[in-house]
């Protein structure tokens, strides 16, 4: 079988991206094979065809960490041809080849079948928004209600954030959403911000204190660095930031004071090695009570053939929301 993928090459000069014809052997070891219908833009994907990005182990590879679509075959009794799945997390796009292609072949314990999103849905939430799902479900775990008062989202118009933002507003809680995008706020507002404010700290140069006023019952964090120091000096007692990125860097200027004099917690979100029954018993929360309500208002569509503009756009910051990779027949 001969198929077309967007394979990804280190070379001296970097990493290249370019369209090829490869065969039914550059697929790998797996049990199931899938017609890909959609992938999606991911930050990871960007680090991937980024010179020493830090997550491809060996070039060349199939990037896409997400990948939905139709079982062709199967060797597991799980799932049969026809089946409508997604996939993503593990080593998809990173140590095995992914979704930006035509087919995917992965392990059977790496799949999950869809119930009520469709294969755009799928894609559209993706890793992104999967780990937004995992950071409001790690929040309502710890008992979290919306009479506690409201809950932070930075990074707001990013993938993880723009999700975070539509499941707890459709959830009812005061969901107050910061980004440095002065443009965002009629945006966020209409998938459910109660209100919108500028990046955090407002001043990135002064120091901060150990602690500051109590504000935030709760908090989604995909940014990290000095940002997270900030928010977590400013959750309420008992509360909990939900941390999932670093894309404000990896250090964490803060002090042990919010966990031991108000009882913060810091819960670790990892979408990627999560087990694979949460990860099956999520996904059908995704479809159901945790399903985000406003996905068409900030999908944005690109053929796959366009891949490389959306990951320089994610790379350069300037990305907004989830954009779906349409796989098949755009090739």
């Amino acid at each position: 079988m001969q198929f077309w993928a967007m394979v990804a090459h280190e070379t001296d000069d970097g990493v290249t991206l370019a369209r090829e014809e490869v065969g039914d052997d550059f697929l790998g070891p797996g049990t199931v094979t899938i017609k890909v219908h959609f992938s999606s833009a991911n930050f990871k994907d960007g680090l991937a065809i980024t010179p020493r990005g830090g997550v491809v182990r060996e070039y060349p590879i199939i990037p896409g960490i997400d990948l939905t679509g139709e079982v062709v075959t199967s060797e597991d009794p799980g799932f049969a041809p026809g089946d409508l799945v997604v996939a993503h997390g593990y080593d998809i796009g990173v140590a095995h080849n992914g979704g930006f292609a035509e087919y995917a072949r992965v392990p059977a314990e790496w799949v999950v079948k869809l119930e009520t999103l469709t294969p755009r849905e799928a894609a559209a939430v993706g890793t992104a928004g999967f780990t937004a799902a995992m950071s409001v479900q790690a929040l309502l775990e710890r008992g979290l209600t919306p009479s506690d008062g409201p809950v932070l989202v930075t990074g707001a118009t990013g993938g993880v954030g723009t999700v975070a933002v539509d499941i707890l507003g459709g959830l009812g809680f005061e969901v107050v959403a910061s980004t440095g995008k002065t443009d965002a706020g009629e945006r966020l507002a209409a998938l459910g911000a109660t209100s919108v404010i500028g990046r955090l700290p407002e001043d990135p140069e002064a120091k901060l204190r150990p602690l500051s006023k109590a504000n935030w019952a709760g908090a989604v964090d995909s940014v990290g660095g000095k940002s997270l120091a900030y928010v977590l000096s400013t959750i309420r007692y008992g509360g909990a930031a939900a941390v999932s990125g670093l894309t404000g860097g990896a250090d964490l200027p803060t002090t042990v004071m919010p966990f031991i004099l108000r009882g913060v917690s810091l819960l670790g979100i990892d979408s990627a090695h999560f087990p694979i029954e949460k990860r099956r018993e999520l996904w059908t929360r995704l479809g159901k009570d945790l399903k985000p309500q406003h996905l068409s208002d900030y999908e944005n569509y690109a053929p796959i053939t366009r891949v490389g503009e959306v990951l320089e756009s994610i790379r350069s910051g300037g990305h907004s929301g989830r954009t779906v990779l349409g796989v098949a027949g755009e090739f």
